[in-house]
């Protein structure tokens, strides 16, 4: 076994990864070790980001950690010292754009015998990419997963001293680690991790074996965290999670809820607060029911359903019915009349009929949504899913796909359409794609609206009046 060549690295275990048996996580409080500081003076750093914003959550905090070991951003990767890609896991076509990356950067190594490249993120934590990049991508120097990425400074040292390769990687239920510098990417919007980790199990996702358990933060450090954001001048805050709406329930009495932290956060003064990703079985009414009290709570909600047919949803284990999350999307549009529902859906599940997806192009109907993230079905290895006989021929999964994109993109412009003529306050993020002098940015029901402005408006929030929507945006002028 490949496991008994390099015996000396830590190698990932989906049977390990599995396991939910312990009751209480381990918090722990960071502190950087004096041995790290100055390490990376002189030195710059690249750090290149796939997958959700998580990833990018995470990304943040290892750009944090290198800048107080003294490491400085550069501009592109060949001025860099240090190359991280940090990975996701959840489809196949990323992770072999991945190990296309491995290879195209292979050549800098060569230019600059001291660079070292890093492979982190969600990829490493499946044990058939260690083995392949250990067999194929030698000039890898440090891999490591999802639970240990407050230890990044510890394995630089280590391979910038040792001159060895360092593979760590852990599955495990995972803990909370507090107190980790974050240099954020934005200087108006901020990523919150509220809890990580999932425990719903869906047969087709990798992410419980890649991300832990779930557990969640003290609402406490999540408070400060966010008011600490506000006083600095943030005017959003997207809280996160795999599922937020089991936030709390793993502490242990679980009475303080997802519903008791949107209720908290109101009382700050940040204009802006969004959550990703919810997750039907746990959306309950009681959280409707505050973000109907609006203030800084936008109207909008991200909640995937993936399949229209209970059939494929009990494959999928995804515990609920059509007939539930219809019910949610009802009492979501009866408390706030105007928000905005967005959604994921997967096409070609192994064993999906035409009658099964007939369901799903019905609900996508009565769903109304104005928006979807929509995917061909990748098998992942280790998961219930990657076994079940998936028969339907591809070019079959891609006109599905193209028939559900044509209706979802309808419902785009629908969704798009309601704003013409109306006034919508618009979080300005920079220069649009649009043109010279355009500006662009995001409405609280998270439409994109372009417009002509100042670059001076750049991180405020401003009155746009609605000229025309357009399938994927809309266009305006400074009311």
């Amino acid at each position: 076994m490949i496991k008994d060549k390099y015996e000396k690295y830590i190698f990932p275990s989906l049977a390990e990864a599995r396991r939910r048996i312990q009751k209480e996580t381990e918090h722990i409080r960071y502190q950087l070790p004096d041995h790290l500081r100055g390490i990376g003076k002189d030195r710059k750093y690249f750090i290149k980001t796939y997958g959700c914003q998580g990833n990018l959550a995470d990304s943040e905090k290892m750009a944090g950690l290198l800048e107080a070991m003294d490491f400085r951003p550069a501009e592109e990767e060949g001025a860099a010292d240090v190359i991280i890609l940090n990975t996701c896991a959840v489809r196949e076509n990323a992770e072999n754009r991945i190990f296309g990356e491995l290879g195209r950067i292979k050549h800098l190594k060569t230019e600059n015998p001291d660079l070292l490249i890093v492979l982190c993120g969600c990829m490493p934590q499946e044990e058939v990419v260690v083995a392949r990049v250990l067999e194929k991508y030698p000039h890898v120097d440090i891999v490591f997963g999802t639970h240990n990425l407050y230890r990044l400074g510890e394995y630089i040292y280590d391979a910038y001293f040792s001159k060895e390769k360092v593979v760590r990687v852990y599955s495990m239920e995972g803990k909370i680690v507090e107190g980790v510098p974050v240099r954020r990417a934005h200087a108006q919007k901020a990523w919150v991790n509220i809890m990580y980790g999932c425990d719903e199990f869906c047969s087709y996702c990798i992410v419980p074996y890649t991300r832990g358990k779930e557990r969640s933060r003290d609402y406490r450090d999540i408070i400060a965290e966010v008011r600490d954001l506000a006083e600095k001048g943030y005017q959003e805050v997207t809280l996160l999670g795999q599922n937020v709406n089991a936030y709390g329930k793993d502490f242990p009495d679980a009475s303080y809820t997802f519903a008791d932290l949107l209720s908290d956060l109101r009382q700050i003064a940040i204009p802006r607060i969004r959550f990703v990703t919810a997750h039907p079985r746990d959306l309950d009414l009681r959280t409707i029911e505050v973000m109907a009290t609006r203030g800084n709570i936008m109207p909008h909600i991200h909640l995937p359903v993936q399949s229209g047919s209970d059939r494929i949803l009990k494959k999928m284990n995804r515990k609920y019915t059509r007939e539930t999350y219809l019910e949610l999307i009802s009492q979501l549009r009866s408390h706030i009349p105007d928000i905005a529902i967005t959604t994921d859906i997967i096409v070609g599940f192994p064993g999906e009929t035409e009658e099964d997806f007939a369901q799903t192009l019905d609900l996508v109907r009565k769903a109304d949504f104005e928006g979807a993230f929509t995917f061909i079905y990748s098998p992942r290895s280790g998961t219930p899913a990657s076994k079940y006989v998936d028969d339907l021929p591809a070019v079959v999964k891609k006109q599905r796909l193209q028939e559900l994109n044509k209706l979802v993109n309808e419902g785009y412009l629908k969704g798009n359409k309601r704003f013409e003529g109306k006034t919508v306050k618009v979080l300005v993020d920079g220069p649009s794609d649009k043109g010279a002098g355009m500006l662009a940015g995001y409405s609280e029901h998270d439409k994109l609206v372009n417009f002509p402005g100042d670059k001076s408006l750049i991180g405020k929030i401003i009155y746009v009046k609605i000229e025309k929507a357009y399938t994927w945006h809309l266009r305006g002028i400074i009311a």
